[in-house]
């Protein structure tokens, strides 16, 4: 991850937009920074963002003082109360709302459990989640993160990206799943993409996590983003062939609801998030 290493920029004619902008984009990258990986001191945060110390203490020390982030006895930082209440509000983004609707018509046909993911960087995030109500289940919550080269739910994302962004994203990384297996590098990678695209939806056996069947159907918005994925997450003893059929059937029906319902929705640069 990278920002500006100065805290000014070129004002814009007739005023400071160009350095409050500056301000804005790092304040919001040590939080980010802060939600994935915490708690970190300031000559860690410097380090991974690549922002000078001295303009690091002015940010951390107003977000402590507003309430956004806190300082441990260490002189280590997290999030505050104040960005931890963000997450409540969570439940009632539009996206959600409307992934419950369908949800609802998954869980009564199939009794499985069903998430909403979108892309974090390299990661797959579950940012809604109903659950079965079976005993053997995989159990997970939300803001729990796979990679997305390893998720359905990933795949079916990365699946809309040009094949040099990919590329981009994960040459020279070591493609290992949770379970173990590891990838031949990116040209893999890139041929499972190419079977997401032409069947349309993502599935894999095991990748994520022992005897657990995944499989992922597209959400776009209007502008044919997709923005996020459906994702179903069955243990492999509950699967047969032929509910393996009903399941995608149905989940891809749903992807393509779901995807209507939230048409509206802009889309945001994901690729280099």
């Amino acid at each position: 991850m990278s920002v500006e290493t100065s805290d000014t920029v070129e004002p814009a004619a007739g005023g400071k937009q160009g350095t409050t902008s500056a301000g804005v984009k790092t304040t919001l990258a040590v939080l980010d920074l802060l939600a994935a990986t915490a708690p970190l001191g300031l000559s860690e945060i410097a380090r991974e963002l690549g922002i000078a110390k001295s303009t690091l203490h002015r940010i951390c020390a107003i977000l402590v003082e507003r309430g956004w982030a806190v300082r441990d006895s260490d002189g280590r930082f997290a999030l505050g109360i104040r960005a931890l209440r963000l997450g409540s509000s969570s439940a009632d983004l539009p996206i959600v709302t409307a992934f419950r609707t369908v949800a609802a018509e998954f869980l009564t046909r199939h009794d499985e459990t069903i998430a909403l993911a979108v892309l974090d960087g390299g990661e797959s995030l579950f940012i809604a989640l109903e659950e079965t109500s079976q005993p053997v289940r995989l159990v997970t919550h939300v803001g729990s993160k796979t990679p997305a080269f390893a998720s359905a739910s990933g795949r079916v994302v990365l699946a809309s990206f040009p094949p040099a962004a990919v590329a981009a994203r994960f040459g020279g990384q070591v493609l290992v799943t949770p379970t173990g297996r590891r990838l031949n590098g990116v040209p893999e990678l890139q041929g499972i993409l190419v079977e997401v695209r032409e069947r349309g939806y993502a599935e894999n056996w095991g990748d994520t996590a022992e005897g657990l069947y995944a499989v992922s159907a597209p959400v776009v918005n209007g502008e044919e983003v997709t923005i996020a994925a459906l994702t179903t997450c069955v243990p492999v003893c509950r699967m047969t062939p032929e509910r393996r059929e009903l399941i995608v059937t149905d989940l891809r029906t749903l992807g393509a609801t779901l995807s209507e319902l939230i048409r509206w929705l802009p889309s945001f640069d994901a690729r280099h998030s």
